[in-house]
């Protein structure tokens, strides 16, 4: 079984100091031995001592004068004295080598002791961020959340871990946002299939309803109030049919053909003056900058007029609609702000998903239809209050 990443960590650790360690302690030993050779001293010093004595007995002093008796004893008593000094040197020489291998020995002891101290906490150091990363991956495998920034959880490292942590954070929301996306974008698809399917399905009765109400329309009499009421009930319906079979379709396909230059603040003007009420004034304001978009015109004439529609709803019929066209590098920026009573802060993130909706006869494709259209031009919206009442719509187009 393979050892833990933490005890290999250690034993490599222990290894790199150990084994440079128990060399150079030897090496030291070894050295010491040969700097300080005192096993031979011994021995020159009896065969001097020898010597001496041999000599002493070979010479016959008789003969000699005064003066070489005085000089042979004088050699003779330092010969003594070497013997008893180099004596005394070797015992020295030995208690000094064995106190400095004994040194060296504690140092090495000491040594390998610190190293293995240093090698549990650089493990230590090592492992336990490592191995809470790893259990980093798994919680983003499952999908739960990573432990806060600072937490007491946290094991702590070198400042580069804590960056690996930053950066596994990051991707984590990242993935977060990717998921949450491509769930988005597959319950989009799942609704336009739907609405394709359902567009198609209505359409087909629609044209024989439309026929027969036309045939009843055209054999009424003048005394047939009654029916006339019905064919009027009939021929509202039938509309309202139609514009749910429309919004269907439109919802159920992105926009195709050719991009072209569309001007906002022309759009957006011709808009203010067919597509609301009489009594609805629309409040045009531009800064002067870049108003042309690249895209599709009637898809964003739809989507433009569905907003100001729905504006134009909130306020009952009556009011203005306060719409800016803020145009720089930055790209395309367009608010429609309306003075209604607004939309309550629980349902503002819902507005955009098809089929809600809070009108009694809304299809719930309005406002979806609108995202859908935008995103398609790479452009987002976003909804917040308007201040002193209302809703504001905030679209803003990258720059080409």
């Amino acid at each position: 079984m393979a050892l833990p990443f933490r005890r290999r960590i250690f034993l490599i650790l222990v290894a790199m100091t150990a084994v440079p360690t128990v060399l150079a302690v030897t090496g030291w030993v070894l050295s010491v031995r040969t700097l300080l050779p005192t096993a031979g001293v011994r021995a020159s010093s009896e065969r001097v001592a020898l010597s001496a004595r041999i000599l002493r007995d070979a010479v016959d002093t008789l003969h000699l004068t005064p003066a070489e008796r005085v000089a042979l004893r004088h050699h003779l008593d330092q010969v003594s004295n070497s013997v008893s000094l180099a004596r005394q040197a070797e015992t020295v020489l030995d208690l000094i080598t064995a106190a400095f291998a004994v040194v060296i020995l504690l140092l090495g002891a000491a040594v390998l002791y610190a190293s293995v101290n240093v090698a549990g906490h650089l493990s230590r150091q090592l492992s336990r961020p490592i191995d809470e990363l790893v259990g980093w991956t798994q919680l983003i495998r499952r999908r739960e959340p990573l432990p806060a920034v600072g937490g007491e959880a946290t094991a702590r490292g070198a400042p580069e871990f804590e960056a690996l942590r930053q950066a596994l954070r990051d991707l984590a929301e990242t993935l977060a946002v990717a998921r949450d996306r491509e769930l988005e974008a597959e319950r989009l698809r799942a609704f336009q299939e739907v609405a394709r399917r359902v567009a198609h399905e209505i359409k087909n009765p629609l044209t024989s309803m439309r026929i027969a109400v036309d045939q009843m329309r055209r054999t009424l009499g003048p005394a047939d109030a009654r029916t006339e009421t019905a064919v009027q009930v009939l021929e509202a319906e039938t509309d309202r049919l139609e514009r749910l079979a429309r919004e269907f379709a439109d919802f159920g396909r992105l926009p195709e053909g050719p991009h072209s230059e569309v001007d906002l603040v022309e759009l957006l003007q011709e808009l203010g003056r067919t597509g609301v009420p009489d009594g609805v004034q629309v409040r045009l304001t531009a800064n002067g900058g870049p108003r042309t978009l690249l895209g599709h015109y009637d898809p964003l004439r739809r989507a433009f007029a569905n907003l100001l529609r729905n504006a134009a709803e909130a306020m009952k019929g009556q009011g203005a609609i306060d719409v800016t066209v803020t145009g720089d590098g930055r790209g395309i920026a367009v608010t429609i702000a309306d003075h209604g009573p607004g939309i309550p802060d629980e349902l503002r993130h819902r507005v955009f998903e098809p089929y809600f909706t809070t009108k009694a006869d809304g299809t719930g494709l309005g406002l979806a239809l609108v995202r859908q259209t935008l995103e398609a031009h790479r452009g987002t919206i976003a909804l917040t209050a308007t201040p002193g009442g209302g809703a504001t719509f905030a679209i803003v187009f990258p720059p080409a």
